[in-house]
């Protein structure tokens, strides 16, 4: 790449692991680890553990194994033998210490992104078995610090950034004003009971974002769509609570999120673009609560905008003139099979795609989601060295002419950023309501 292996950083400490870890006895740690394997597991993690047969052919699907010079300990099979099977040989009576690597291990050397599940001979979901290491974790109260206050935020404000109940509708009127600007009729519709839609956002929005409501705004209005925001909590989509392991605050997010819906009346719950919200309402809230399926259809941003653009209802103005090149998140398109759905999108908005390589379901993860980036600052070299292997791949696909890189979800573009700027790639990165806001039709354009 003709950039230096970067230096691994200095040890820092975390709050929430010292102070959780020097809390705990093997005889506690005994009890917890055999409470959640014998009273939550079932048969599914027995079959994963004993299908196993240690080949190793899920290494090379590892983005922190490919990254770290095929160092077996990075290997998704290394990071389960270093954890749940540890536990389960020694029947839970493991240390304090032990416990400390593995909550270090689960929660900033895995993404939970199961491309390794795709390499597995027996289609093992390794990402699972991480998941039961981090429901240990949080039952011994040993969480890392930040994404813990995360999971606070969640308990206490029903959002992950600790946003009051005022600040939201306040900053929904804000962005309607800003918008009004620009088009005189726009509205952002709150509690509309009987709408067809449901816009929901992840908190970073209200909180860092804001420009993204004004955008999406803008698209409904263009668009005609019949569409409400709730003023009250429901309204954040985003769930750390799934990557703690706190089962119970993760439903708990969920159901206010879908009992919201419900109270409005709507069809369809359309989601910004996020993955890891995606995952946490399509595919992982509703099973605990005991749906197989979610009461609403749930549309990530991606299928909402394939299904405008496809139908006609946003009209492009004029196609985007720089090569772009388009990151596959894994919650949407490995874990939702949208991959086809965001290719129609971007070669309707722009006039040249250079593919990644690999891509679609076969993308490298970001390396910020499964929660590791909000594990925050401790470790934030560590997710920069763990994914050197990404930072080669968009070397790549920028010497083959793209400037632009799309990443349709929140910890991607977070996740990339941090890679892009730490290696010097040089690659801008937009979302797709970036470009559709920028490229679209819109009413004075028409008039003009």
């Amino acid at each position: 790449m003709g950039e230096p292996a970067p230096k691994s950083e200095k040890k820092a400490l975390d709050q929430g692991l010292e102070v959780g870890i020097s809390r705990l006895n093997t005889d506690k740690i005994e009890k917890v680890i055999n409470s959640v394997i014998k009273g939550e597991t079932g048969a599914r993690l027995k079959a994963y553990v004993e299908t196993c047969i240690h080949c190793g052919l899920c290494s090379e699907a590892c983005h922190y194994y490919l990254s770290h010079d095929n160092d077996p300990h990075f290997a998704p099979v290394g990071k389960v033998k270093q954890t749940m099977w540890e536990m389960l040989k020694k029947k839970g009576r493991v240390s304090p210490e032990f416990i400390k690597t593995a909550a270090l291990i689960a929660h900033t050397e895995c993404n939970m992104c199961k491309r390794c599940a795709q390499y597995c001979p027996f289609g093992i979901d390794i990402a699972y078995i991480i998941s039961v290491v981090r429901r240990i974790i949080h039952r011994l109260g040993a969480t890392p610090l930040y994404i813990q206050d995360t999971a606070h935020s969640h308990s206490v404000h029903m959002n992950q950034m600790w946003v009051k109940g005022d600040e939201w509708p306040d900053t929904l009127q804000w962005q309607e004003e800003e918008a009004q600007a620009e088009i005189p009729t726009l509205r952002i519709p709150l509690e509309k009971e009987g709408a067809e839609i449901m816009y929901s956002v992840i908190a970073p929005e209200p909180k860092f974002q804001a420009q993204l409501i004004y955008q999406a705004a803008a698209i409904m209005d263009v668009a005609g769509v019949d569409w409400t925001m709730p003023a009250s909590i429901g309204w954040d989509n985003s769930d750390m609570a799934m990557f703690t392991g706190d089962n119970e605050l993760m439903g708990r997010i969920k159901r206010t999120h879908f009992e919201t819906a419900a109270r409005l009346k709507i069809k369809k719950i359309v989601m910004g673009e996020c993955g890891h919200a995606f995952r946490s309402v399509y595919d992982m809230g509703n099973r605990w609560l005991g749906w197989k399926m979610p009461p609403f259809r749930i549309m990530h941003a991606i299928e909402f905008f394939y299904e405008l653009i496809h139908a006609g209802k946003i009209k492009i103005a004029k196609k985007f003139d720089q090569p772009v090149t388009l990151h596959d998140p894994c919650n949407v398109v490995r874990g939702g099979g949208l991959g086809e759905k965001a290719r129609y999108v971007a070669g309707a908005l722009c006039e040249e795609v250079i593919e990644m390589v690999p891509n679609m379901e076969h993308n490298y993860c970001c390396c910020a989601g499964g929660g590791a980036i909000n594990c925050g600052p401790p470790y934030k070299m560590k997710r920069i060295e763990g994914n050197r292997i990404k930072a080669e791949q968009l070397f790549a696909v920028k010497a083959r002419g793209a400037k632009i890189m799309i990443a349709p979800c929140h910890n991607c573009h977070s996740g990339l950023h941090d890679i892009v700027h730490h290696y010097g790639i040089g690659l801008d990165i937009k979302f797709f309501g970036d470009l559709i806001y920028d490229l679209m039709q819109k009413p004075e354009a028409e008039a003009a």
